[in-house]
């Protein structure tokens, strides 16, 4: 009696996502509250016939993902991927060949494709389980198609007969991992399905989803974000902190450590900025204050570094179901100069925030020598944060 099939799965995450305009790898940037690779993660980890699952990574980015899927990280097992695409789905093969129970089938899917229906995993595992050795989900073409010359619109091509095709991609394990190790063509292949067909398999064609849209090119992820969330409202939050300048001691504004006589006194790293603008944040949520979360009569936040305020209060925001909008601060001091820094202290401050760079904003100022910025005796910082939170 023939033994139902066995599939596993492999999604691809040790691509740059260098087009999407991120500031980090777009499978960690959130994505309504959690990592877009989680959203990929979850789809395969709920699906019944799926046996096991293979998330490729690069070497550096092996912690950072396994601490973004928490406890699904236990359901997953990490592997280095390659230079290319095609690599990464290679090296996934043979250590699945390498299993003591090697799977009859696979899925093979794309990371930057968080959102997956059961629906299509469904269709695609049926059409191997009636015995086709390939298939994938497409999805009919409905704008007008024109070759293009130039800036000049050429012949409109028959749509009737085009697919856009998406991923998972569905195969006979035996298959893939033979139609992998075959390859020798100069040429990348666009997809796995396409390496099947070069070795003369049919590829099955199953419906597939709009929400498997990927993101490539920026807005990508701000226009699912959207269709994710419930209806969102704007909450604005103030923040402001003030520091004593003490001579010998380290500065650190924004994150980063400014080259300085002095530095500012406090329990923790005492960035001013960053302590404003973590205010800011908790008060458009109204959960209190940094002291509050923080309070400096607790030993284990002396001499903390500030960062682990920030990434609290924008997990807070995640947790919420909302997203960080904009931020904007502002340092007020006499010295030191902040406009060679300023590029560096918004690119960290998006870093720990996982935001884009273009949502932080990083302004100085001084009070014309007047008080204790303007007499040196110590540094201030403002700040205004906007969140967009679901409605109550």
């Amino acid at each position: 009696m023939p033994q139902p099939p066995h599939f596993a799965a492999i999604i691809l995450a040790a691509g740059a996502g260098a087009r999407s305009g991120s500031v980090m790898p777009k499978q960690l940037r959130p994505l309504a509250g959690k990592p877009v690779l989680t959203h990929a993660v979850e789809a395969f980890v709920r699906h019944d016939a799926i046996g096991h699952l293979i998330v490729t990574c690069t070497p550096e980015a092996h912690d950072a993902i396994e601490a973004a899927l928490g406890d699904l990280a236990k359901q997953v097992t990490l592997i280095d991927g390659g230079a290319t695409r095609r690599a990464s789905v290679r090296r996934a093969l043979e250590a699945l060949a390498g299993l003591p129970g090697m799977p009859s089938h696979v899925l093979i899917h794309d990371s930057a494709r968080p959102l997956v229906p059961a629906t299509v995993l469904d269709r695609l595992i049926a059409a191997l389980a009636d015995g086709a050795t390939a298939a994938m989900p497409v999805l009919p073409v409905a704008d007008t198609l024109v070759l293009a010359g130039q800036d000049m619109a050429g012949d409109v091509i028959d749509r009737e007969r085009l697919r856009r095709v998406q991923t998972p991609q569905a195969f006979a394990f035996d298959a893939v991992l033979a139609a992998h190790r075959a390859w020798t063509d100069a040429e990348e292949p666009s997809d796995d399905a396409q390496m099947l067909r070069a070795a003369g398999h049919a590829v099955r064609l199953v419906e597939g989803d709009a929400t498997l849209e990927k993101i490539t090119y920026p807005g990508d992820h701000e226009r699912m974000e959207r269709q994710l969330l419930p209806d969102l409202a704007s909450r604005t939050g103030l923040g402001f902190d003030v520091h004593r300048l003490v001579p010998g001691a380290p500065l650190w504004l924004c994150g980063i450590e400014i080259p300085h006589s002095h530095g500012l006194s406090g329990h923790s790293d005492a960035d001013a900025a960053i302590h404003a603008l973590v205010d800011a944040i908790l008060g458009a949520l109204a959960e209190g204050d940094i002291g509050q979360h923080f309070p400096p009569s607790d030993p284990r936040w002396h001499r903390a570094t500030s960062d682990r305020f920030l990434a609290f209060a924008a997990e807070r925001v995640r947790a919420r179901g909302g997203r960080i909008d904009h931020v904007d601060v502002t340092i007020i001091c006499e010295a030191p100069r902040i406009g060679p820094f300023r590029d560096a202290m918004r690119a960290r401050l998006a870093e720990i925030m996982a935001i884009p760079t273009a949502r932080v904003s990083v302004k100085a100022t001084t009070t014309e020598r007047l008080g204790l910025t303007g007499r040196g005796e110590g540094i201030a910082a403002q700040a205004v944060a906007t969140l967009c939170l679901p409605v109550d």
